[in-house]
């Protein structure tokens, strides 16, 4: 189950901008790697949308069927805001409804015409 956040404006290359929602998974234990201390965490992920501001502002608190997962990517430099340090990450997280991606997956996309 995730719940939706909050939204931000995302500014395309050429100018367009776009909504999209911030998206937040549930509580979650994680040992820490550096104290061996567990500690509670939450992933969160950015999804874009097709929604203009407004409907974005309304449905902030939403919650729905999906999970933020540990995607694998190619190495990008990501700034850590607290802190102005820059760290190497080659992965993202995303969110993932398995529902809908086994639709997708099992769904044949072909018109028949029956006569």
């Amino acid at each position: 189950m995730v719940t939706i956040k909050n939204y931000k404006t995302i500014t395309k290359d050429d100018g367009e901008k776009f909504y999209a929602l911030i998206v937040q998974g549930g509580v979650e234990p994680v040992k820490s790697n550096r104290t061996g201390r567990v500690y509670f965490t939450t992933r969160t992920a950015t999804v874009p949308t097709t929604f203009d501001e407004q409907t974005c502002k309304e449905i902030i608190g939403n919650q729905f069927n999906g999970e933020i997962q540990k995607i694998e990517c190619e190495a990008y430099d990501y700034t850590v805001e607290s802190s102005g340090e820059i760290i190497e990450l080659n992965h993202r997280w995303e969110y993932v409804d398995e529902d809908l991606e086994i639709l997708n997956n099992h769904v044949i996309n072909q018109t028949v015409k029956i006569q």
